[in-house]
């Protein structure tokens, strides 16, 4: 899930909003706005109504941040790195560079997720019941109450043993510790987030048509969710298996067709399709030869056409601060989730400065087609 505003960095960890979580502040603010403000304490302006409603569910964004910082910072401190956080429609997501080396580390790091959200109800209740005997406004104390309440939901929801719930990842790192096989590990709790997410949608179905109750389409959304999100990631652990222990200098394409940072764009666009640039995305490298960063037809294709004699490649390019760069020597298990990240799904391959080879998703797709892969 690619983030569409960048929040900046809280711990730490690169936290952004994908634009669908508009859709979680609009449900939840007309819910409390439009139903329960006003059926639990009548007499109140709209304003006020509508206000606090929105105020909530910006709380509501803040403890779903809570819990994924809560995820990233342990993941940290027990060795796997995080490429950062994004709060989407369903929820939240922290990505992580990497798998938990162990079903130790795979619990603490799952476990820690839905104890956040039962410490922030707890708080919120607590809170509550402080603001009640003050005899703040019901209001308030209504408001509050909701956030308690729908983080202690949170928290028991995400601890069901189904992937890709955390209760999934502990499921999972059970099933590791008792059989040793991380594979076979993660087909069982993808198996039990299939079928929760069928349950879903069946009775969120059933409601809708039998009940006429509309929020069972909540339901049947949440649930199809889960089901395309176990089966990916029971595809991503058959990925892993076949790739594991394979480096990136057997997939990448070595000695790639580079650019100088010099060349214009009229120059870059006149040598193809025929000449040396044949490909879609090229390194470009500076005039002692160190790599600069990358260059792609969809950049090159954004260029205004007026000015493309007097506009060169390093003008236009991908700076290499900007691109995944990874060594030879590093797994392509570790490499995959970032190339699926990167908008361009390419990463350079840098021998400490050398440049050495390009790696695209194509390349690890083309090895999974191999009748045998092994890192000798």
């Amino acid at each position: 899930m690619k983030e569409t505003l960048s929040l900046g960095r809280i711990a730490g960890v690169r936290v952004g909003l994908h634009w669908s979580v508009l859709v979680i502040v609009v449900l939840v603010t007309l819910a409390l706005a439009r139903g329960r403000f006003p059926e639990a304490h009548p007499g109140h302006s709209p304003t006020v109504y509508w206000a606090l409603a929105l105020l909530t569910a910006v709380a509501f964004l803040a403890s779903l941040l809570a819990h994924e910082l809560a995820h990233a910072v342990v993941a940290r401190r027990n060795g796997v790195e995080v490429e950062g956080i994004t709060l989407w429609m369903l929820g939240g997501a922290a990505r992580l560079r990497g798998e938990a080396p162990t079903p130790g580390t795979e619990l603490r790091i799952a476990g820690v997720g839905p104890l956040m959200s039962v410490v922030v109800g707890g708080l919120m209740a607590g809170l509550a019941v402080w603001l009640d005997a003050l005899h703040v406004s019901g209001l308030w104390v209504e408001a509050v109450a909701w956030l308690a309440a729908i983080n202690i939901v949170l928290a028991v929801f995400n601890a069901l043993p189904a992937a890709p719930l955390d209760g999934g990842r502990l499921l999972r790192a059970f099933l590791w510790h008792r059989s040793g096989d991380r594979l076979r590990a993660t087909q069982g709790a993808s198996a039990a987030g299939k079928a929760l997410g069928w349950f879903m949608v069946v009775t969120g179905f059933g409601a809708v048509l039998f009940a006429g109750n509309l929020s069972g389409l909540w339901s049947a959304l949440i649930g199809w969710f889960l089901i395309a999100a176990a089966t990916a990631e029971a595809r991503q652990a058959e990925v892993q298996g076949v790739l594991k222990g394979v480096p990136v200098s057997r997939v990448m394409t070595p000695a790639p067709v580079t650019v100088p940072s010099w060349t214009t764009v009229s120059e870059f666009l006149g040598e193809g399709p025929f000449g040396p640039y044949r490909h879609s995305a090229f390194p470009v490298v500076l005039p002692d030869g160190a790599v600069a960063g990358l260059i792609t037809m969809g950049i090159v294709n954004r260029t205004p056409q007026q000015g493309r004699s007097r506009t060169t490649v390093g003008d236009v390019m991908r700076p290499l601060t900007d691109v995944v760069t990874v060594a030879p020597g590093d797994p392509v298990v570790d490499l995959l989730p970032r190339l699926q990240e990167s908008d361009v799904h390419r990463a350079l391959v840098l021998d400490e400065d050398r440049l050495v080879g390009i790696v695209s998703l194509a390349d690890i797709t083309r090895a999974l087609s191999w009748p045998t892969v092994s890192s000798r």
